[in-house]
C-alpha cells in the first residue's frame, strides 16, 4: 500500500498483510519485519536520518516506529476512523492524516497532539486509500472527495478556500507541484486533472 525511502539504500513498505518491512536495495532483501497488527494504508519517514517511521492503519491508529530497534511502536495515536493517508510538512513538524470519519487531522509531532481538524459540509472521504497532501509551504492542504470534488483548506484559518469540480468520480489522490501553485488530482475513473492559476 505504501513505500518510502529511509536512506539511499533502504526502503520501508507498509502492507495490507499488517506488516512494515525494511528492505536493503543493495542485497534486494527484506532485512526487518515489523508486525503492526493492522493493515497499513500509508506511511512517512519522520526525520532526515531515516530512523523514524510513522504509519497509518485500518484500526484507526497512527503508529510511531524507530527503524534502529526491533521494538514495537510507541505512543500510538488513536483517531475516530480508518487512516487513509499520511503526509509530512516539509519542516517535519506537522503530520496530516486523512481519516474515514470524513475529516483531516493535523498533528504537531513535537507534542504528538492533534492541533487542528478539517471538515466541511458535503466533504466525504471516497475510499480507504484517499490521499491528502500539504502544499509545499504547508499553508494549505488538499484532498479529494467521494463526489469528485477537490477540497483545499487554509491551514491558518481552518476554512475551505476552494472546492474544485471537474472529476466525475471519487478523487483518490492529490499532489502539489513542489515549487509552485499547481495541484494534480486523480480519480477512480482514471482521469487526472492539473489545476493551476488561470
Amino acid at each position: 500500500m505504501a513505500a518510502k525511502f529511509l536512506e539511499q539504500a533502504k526502503v520501508v513498505t507498509g502492507s495490507h498483510d499488517r506488516t512494515l518491512k525494511i528492505w536493503d536495495l543493495r542485497s534486494r532483501a527484506c532485512i526487518e519485519t515489523k508486525f503492526a497488527g493492522s493493515s497499513c494504508n500509508d506511511l512517512v519517514t519522520g526525520d532526515g536520518s531515516g530512523t523514524t517511521i510513522i504509519s497509518g492503519h485500518f484500526d484507526k491508529r497512527i503508529r510511531f516506529w524507530d527503524s534502529r530497534t526491533e521494538a514495537s511502536s510507541v505512543n500510538d495515536i488513536v483517531l475516530q476512523g480508518k487512516i487513509t493517508s499520511l503526509d509530512l510538512s516539509r519542516d517535519g513538524k506537522y503530520l496530516l492524516s486523512c481519516v474515514r470519519d470524513d475529516s483531516l487531522k493535523m498533528l504537531d509531532l513535537r507534542m504528538n497532539t492533534i492541533v487542528c481538524s478539517f471538515t466541511a459540509d458535503g466533504f466525504k472521504v471516497g475510499c480507504d486509500f484517499t490521499r491528502a497532501a500539504f502544499s509545499p509551504d504547508a499553508h494549505y492542504i488538499a484532498v479529494g472527495a467521494a463526489d469528485g470534488s477537490v477540497y483545499i483548506w487554509n491551514v491558518d484559518t481552518n476554512k475551505v478556500e476552494h472546492i474544485l469540480k471537474e472529476h466525475q468520480s471519487a478523487v483518490t489522490a492529490v499532489s502539489w507541484h513542489p515549487y509552485g501553485s499547481f495541484l494534480l488530482s486523480v480519480d477512480r475513473a482514471k482521469t487526472a486533472v492539473v489545476w493551476g492559476d488561470a
